[in-house]
């Protein structure tokens, strides 16, 4: 059964702090504990050619759906903005509206991806890669990451951190979708994820963070069944913008994690081993939207 919790507005454990909501001032970072650091993980997701102010931090992660159609102006204006942000390590996956991005899937269906008032172009992808993978990216400490591992350390002597990213998430029977994968090819896909300290998807697992406004349940069964191996310190998503929010998984005696988010409260968690999961849709929809229109990046700091 599927647990419901309030939104939590922060939720701390001795390992973790999560905030959802806080003064846009500078946000006070916590103090070492004993030799060990923390690092502050700054998280965004469906921004979709949108920008707005950030918090600093020492990471920043992109969860998907960086454009509105997949355009190269999309791309761009995205792009320009993350590249000015002061992060000194910044990860980001595609996400299904990031149609020119899976390029297999694009050039098949590109002329599906237009909107009603614009009829669709195709687009090349040389000066699309361009703006990913390219020196400026590279100087702006810009890692883009499918189906890939990337490994980093925030401080000299500090902790080696792992990150997986997968842009793929379930079609379930959308008829417009850049990396998706049909029910039956679900298993074969998550079980090529690799055990890592942080796991970067577009999608949700099922029961966790992904109702909608509907009441359903859109996130990956498969998935969800292949995190009680995985046990990432932090699982980041969006995609499923009206269930964004944060939860803390205690693995210790825990069955398969299962949770949404209701109302609005903050949360102390126990010690123990435990994942944190933040659906990190920036523009929310649906009981949880913002007056402003706009959530917010989510800001977790994790003990070294």
């Amino acid at each position: 059964m599927t647990t419901l919790l309030p939104r939590r507005a922060r939720i701390v454990s001795p390992t973790s702090i999560v905030q959802l909501e806080y003064s846009p001032h500078p946000l006070p970072k916590p103090e070492p504990t004993g030799p060990r650091a923390w690092t502050r993980f700054v998280l965004l997701s469906d921004t979709h050619a949108h920008t707005f102010p950030v918090p600093d931090g020492d990471v920043l992660l992109h969860s998907g759906d960086l454009t509105r159609r997949g355009t190269f102006r999309d791309l761009r204006r995205t792009l320009d903005w993350l590249c000015a942000l002061p992060h000194p390590i910044k990860i980001i996956i595609a996400g299904n509206r990031d149609f020119s991005l899976d390029r297999e899937w694009y050039d098949a269906n590109w002329e599906q991806t237009g909107s009603a008032d614009k009829v669709a172009t195709w687009e090349p992808p040389d000066p699309i890669s361009e703006l990913l993978t390219g020196p400026r990216a590279v100087a702006a400490h810009i890692v883009y990451l499918r189906d890939q591992e990337y490994k980093f350390q925030v401080r000299p002597g500090g902790r080696e951190w792992t990150v997986y990213g997968s842009p793929q998430s379930p079609n379930f029977g959308a008829r417009v979708r850049a990396f998706g994968y049909d029910a039956a090819d679900a298993e074969a896909i998550v079980s090529s994820f690799p055990t890592t300290d942080i796991l970067l998807t577009h999608g949700p697992p099922h029961g966790v963070l992904d109702r909608t406004t509907k009441a359903t349940l859109a996130g990956c069964p498969a998935l969800a069944a292949r995190l009680a191996a995985l046990r990432p310190r932090l699982h980041v998503f969006g995609h499923i913008h009206e269930a964004r929010g944060a939860y803390v998984h205690l693995w210790e005696g825990a069955a398969r994690p299962s949770a949404q988010v209701v109302d609005a409260a903050d949360e102390a968690v126990a010690a123990g081993a435990q994942t944190v999961f933040v659906n990190a849709a920036t523009f929310p929809a649906g009981p949880n939207a913002p007056r402003t229109g706009v959530g917010g990046p989510v800001v977790v700091d994790l003990l070294e």
